[in-house]
């Protein structure tokens, strides 16, 4: 687990980022802290402020490199998220940085898929979906902010990798769950607080 301090260093480092590759300056000085050079997967997410809709949200899922490199990773991708226009310099001041440091997937084994109703934890479990070579990713604030029950959280999961809602029925389907730890700033260049969801 990251101290809050540790969350502010994430946030201020991620912001860095954010502002110098839509300003084409040289990027940011990784922080020497330890934390940055431990394998942990981790997502950027960008809000529009006040309202707090989504300008852009990509990450690395899987603790395949350094957070430090990750997290260069996720912040670019996410000012160009093919969602949305490109992010530009006038909006900097407009968007609120988030960023969630993931614990590794976790496959969730069941006898039966209706028993994936009883071991995910809205709040708690982000879900990534497997079914042949469609795939998809919801982080573990998601369900909670569009007030999602467990069965349209599975119904979405399977809209995000292309599947119909039920496909999580599919013997073929796979899901996996992790954990997140989310830094946010309260507003642009603001505090940073920790959310929690318990």
């Amino acid at each position: 687990m990251l101290s809050l301090s540790q969350g502010e260093i994430l946030i201020s480092y991620t912001r860095h980022l954010v502002e110098n590759h839509v300003k084409a300056t040289s990027l940011p000085i990784k922080p020497s802290d330890a934390f940055f050079h431990e394998h942990r997967g981790v997502f950027v997410t960008l809000h529009r402020y006040p309202d707090l809709s989504l300008r852009g949200c990509i990450g690395i899922p899987e603790p395949v490199m350094t957070l430090g490199i990750a997290l260069k990773e996720a912040a670019i991708s996410a000012t160009q998220d093919p969602r949305f226009p490109e992010l530009n310099e006038e909006e900097l001041s407009t968007i609120i940085i988030e960023v969630t440091v993931l614990t590794p997937p976790q496959p969730l084994k069941v006898g039966h898929p209706k028993e994936y109703l009883e071991k995910i934890k809205i709040g708690t479990h982000g879900l990534i979906i497997r079914n042949g070579r469609k795939s998809g990713l919801l982080l573990p604030q998601v369900p909670v902010e569009q007030q999602w029950d467990i069965e349209e959280y599975l119904a979405q999961i399977c809209y995000k990798a292309w599947l119909p809602p039920d496909a999580w029925l599919d013997s073929e389907t796979k899901l996996s769950i992790f954990t997140g730890q989310i830094f946010t700033e309260t507003k642009p260049y603001g505090p940073v607080k920790e959310k929690s969801f318990a």
